[in-house]
């Protein structure tokens, strides 16, 4: 079995945001050689998210103002414990858990095996810093 690893380096200057990695994911597969197998796509930080979804800039508005809605950005130690820290992040780790942390796509016959409309996103609800995403594809 083959296996290949790959980082991303994410650096996004708003605090929220939604990048379409789609193209570098593919491109890690071609790289790869593996025809069949498995493509993981996870970030490594506890502030962003990976996710599958359509490309659509309605559909990601609307999903930042439901995240807002839910864990609305408060830097108030006494709304959020975790700001008690002494960040001002505890929404973006809400955030993050509702959209997760990773996605895993079929490889086959050497290409990202979709449904119709999918891309692989990068979420930041903490951004404006360096963060990376691991790509790790197996498979022969």
């Amino acid at each position: 079995m083959k296996t290949y690893t790959q980082y991303l380096t994410m650096h996004l200057p708003q605090r929220y945001g939604f990048v379409n990695i789609t193209p570098q994911v593919a491109e890690a597969v071609r790289q790869s050689g593996v025809r069949e197998g498995l493509c993981l796509v996870n970030t490594m930080h506890i502030t962003s998210s990976v996710f599958i979804n359509d490309d659509e800039r309605g559909l990601h508005e609307d999903f930042l103002r439901w995240l807002e809605k839910l864990a609305p950005y408060n830097p108030d130690p006494d709304v959020y414990h975790h700001n008690r820290t002494g960040e001002d992040n505890a929404d973006a780790h809400l955030k993050r858990q509702i959209m997760g942390r990773e996605v895993v796509v079929a490889i086959t016959n050497g290409k990202l095996d979709f449904g119709p409309w999918e891309q692989i996103f990068y979420g930041e609800f903490d951004g404006q810093r360096a963060k990376r995403v691991l790509i790790k594809i197996l498979g022969e």
